[in-house]
Formats: C-alpha cells, sequence, structure tokens
C-alpha cells in the first residue's frame, strides 16, 4: 500500500520574506558605508564639499601633506580647539558671521593665523579692516610680486589664475592689482585670501593654486578650518536695512523716489481740478430697473431675473386683491387662480418662486411678457 508523499515547505521557503529584507537592509548599509563615509554638503569652499565650488580636494591634500586638519562649525567648537601660536585658522562661508560671532572669532585667534576667505564687508568692518573691491579677471595668471618679506617667501616663485575673489588694500601683499592684493597682509597673524579659486576644486589645478594654497594653509603643523553656522548668531547681531544696501546704491534710491514724486505730481496735475457735485443725485427708477437688466444679461443670471420678475407681479397681484404683500406664495396663487378662474398649475407656473428658472433668453421674454398679460388681467377683472 502506497502512502501519498507529503509536501513539506523547507526552511528556506518560509523565511523568503524575512531573508529579502534582511539583504535590503544590508545592501542599504553598504551604500551608506562606501558612499556616505562623510558628511557631504553644497556650501561653497566648504572641506565637505566635493563638488566643484567646494575644497574637499584641498582638505584631504594638506591631511595627507601632515597638516593636522580640524573642522569645526560652531563658535563653541572655535574655542575648544584652543588655536595656539602653532595654528592656521581659516575662516569660510564668513556671510555667516555677525557681530558676536566675529568678536568670538578674534578671541579665539590671538595666538593663531587666522585667515579669511573672500570676507564680507561687515566682517572686515568688525575687525578695523579696509573692505575689499571685487574683481573679475576671467581665469587671468597672475604672478606674485609679493610686498613683504614673509609672504614673499612663501609665494614670490607661484602665478595663480584667477577667476573672481576681491582686492584688499593692505601694507603686504601678493598677486597685486589696481586697487589691492588678492593675498593680503593688513595686520600680523591676519591674512585676507581674496582668491577663493585656490581652495576650489574646480580651480585649485590651474597655473600654480594648489602650491600656493599648500604653502598659505600649510606653514603651521595645524589648521582649524572654521566654517561658521547663522545658528550661534544673537540678538544683537541684527541688521537695519540701510546696512545691507550698499553705500553707492543710496543715492540711486534717492534719485528714483524724487523721480516716484514728479511723476505723480505731474500725472495728478493733468487730471484737472476737482468737480463738485450736489449729493444726493436723484435716479429714476426706471434708470435703475435698466442697469440692473443689462447687469443680469451681462452676466447670464437668467434666475435673478425671473425671481426678480416674479416678486413684482405677486406684490402687484396682491395688492389688486387686497391681500397682504408678505403672504403665501401658494395661496396668492390658489387665490388669483380663483378669481381668474385658470388652472393653479398655469398661475403656479407665473407666480410660485419655485417655479422652473427660463433656460435661454427667449423664454425669459415669454415669462416676461406672461407676468404683464396676468397683471392686465388682474386689472381688469
Amino acid at each position: 500500500m502506497s502512502h501519498p508523499t507529503i509536501q513539506r515547505s523547507g526552511w528556506l521557503t518560509r523565511q523568503r520574506s524575512n531573508l529579502l529584507i534582511a539583504a535590503g537592509l544590508v545592501a542599504g548599509l553598504l551604500v551608506v558605508v562606501v558612499f556616505g563615509g562623510s558628511a557631504r554638503t553644497s556650501e561653497p569652499l566648504d572641506p565637505d564639499n566635493p563638488g566643484r565650488d567646494g575644497a574637499r580636494a584641498l582638505a584631504r591634500v594638506l591631511g595627507d601633506q601632515g597638516v593636522d586638519v580640524t573642522i569645526v562649525r560652531s563658535a563653541d567648537l572655535l574655542e575648544d580647539a584652543a588655536a595656539d601660536a602653532d595654528t592656521t585658522v581659516l575662516v569660510t562661508s564668513t556671510y555667516n558671521l555677525g557681530p558676536s560671532t566675529v568678536a568670538r572669532l578674534a578671541d579665539a585667534t590671538d595666538d593663531a593665523l587666522l585667515v579669511l576667505a573672500l570676507p564680507e564687508p561687515t566682517v572686515t568692518d568688525e575687525l578695523g579692516l579696509a573692505e575689499g573691491s571685487p574683481v573679475a579677471d576671467d581665469q587671468a595668471v597672475r604672478s606674485a610680486e609679493c610686498s613683504g618679506a614673509d609672504l614673499g617667501a612663501l609665494l614670490d616663485d607661484l602665478d595663480v589664475a584667477v577667476t573672481d575673489g576681491a582686492e584688499y588694500p593692505a601694507p603686504a601683499g601678493c598677486y597685486v592689482g589696481d586697487r589691492g592684493a588678492l593675498v593680503a597682509q593688513p595686520d600680523e597673524g591676519v591674512l585676507l585670501l581674496g582668491a577663493p579659486g585656490l581652495l576650489r576644486n574646480a580651480e585649485i589645478l590651474e597655473a600654480d593654486n594648489a602650491a600656493a594654497a599648500l604653502r598659505l594653509l600649510g606653514q603651521r603643523e595645524r589648521l582649524v578650518w572654521y566654517v561658521p553656522d547663522y545658528a550661534d548668531l544673537t540678538g544683537s547681531d541684527s541688521v537695519s536695512l540701510s546696512e545691507l544696501v550698499p553705500d553707492w546704491i543710496q543715492p540711486s534710491l534717492w534719485v528714483a523716489a524724487l523721480a516716484l514724486i514728479a511723476l505723480v505730481l505731474w500725472r495728478g496735475r493733468r487730471l484737472g481740478p476737482l468737480v463738485t457735485e450736489p449729493l444726493p443725485v436723484l435716479v429714476k427708477a426706471i434708470e435703475t430697473t435698466r442697469s440692473r437688466g443689462r447687469l443680469y444679461r451681462k452676466v447670464n443670471d437668467r434666475a435673478h431675473a425671473a425671481s426678480a420678475l416674479r416678486a413684482a407681479a405677486r406684490v402687484s397681484a396682491a395688492e389688486r386683491l387686497r391681500l397682504p404683500t408678505t403672504a403665501d406664495p401658494r395661496t396668492l396663487v390658489r387665490d388669483v387662480a380663483r378669481y381668474l378662474g385658470r388652472p393653479a398649475g398655469e398661475i403656479g407656473y407665473l407666480l410660485d418662486p419655485q417655479a422652473p428658472v427660463p433656460s435661454t433668453d427667449h423664454d425669459l421674454v415669454s415669462l416676461a411678457s406672461a407676468l404683464a398679460e396676468l397683471d392686465r388681467e388682474v386689472r381688469r377683472a
């Protein structure tokens, strides 16, 4: 006697769903580990930004050359970094600095070499430094031609390619233009870097940009790369609108305001003097009726037009039959039908507010004619 074969699900079959979920989690974890091992950002000149405007390449090369690179992203972490005489502090994203954070930056870098990358005018003002002048050299290559022995020893033999930036007036500097230097030293222990291309991933390999950046930022054993965060700002850092507007644009705003006032006066005089008219103004009822009818016709509002015609007919019929004008419409329809000897259905179609709305202009005209004829019948009877 043969026994039937019993099909039993194996362990793999029973756990297939769980295994698929686990495999997906492992794959996701591998992607995070392999491709997301370090934080990424799109902030310009950020050491964790691998894009064209970032500066990850320079940060990696500095680390490979033996420089101790520390990235800090808050004023508290900058103070905890304890920058000393063997430390260079590079500050990018200076537009996130305010008066309070600039003061904390100055205190935290008192003994260090402070390098400000393309500092904002508000930052230079807070530090008592001259404001920079924008330049756009369109891939021009500049030779160092340094003034100042220390900077000359670092950069005198290097040429840099510049696409944009700012020139700063200073007693010592390199890569001098008409209004200042791209690398300026206004005070001892402070450098203003007006050539952001020395840091950018997209431009660091142009000319001697990489060598110039490595010499500037790698001349000391340690580099603290400070990326300010606007979350560090306090309420006292708020600025007025006049501080945000450049000085050169304020005269233009005054001229525009005066031109606007002149335009208002010119156009106002063209309108002539005001005309006085005695009030109240009497308007004939027929003019009001016609105007309202034109409005109803313009918007194709046959429902309101029919309702107005029926309401006027009900009032006229009620007055003629000596009934209250506020009488129930059904009662009025019944009395008018009895008074005229006509079917209540016909009178209801004409006077009942719940009667169908005319679907075309022709039907509305027919309703108006029928109501006028009904009014004449009531008056004659």
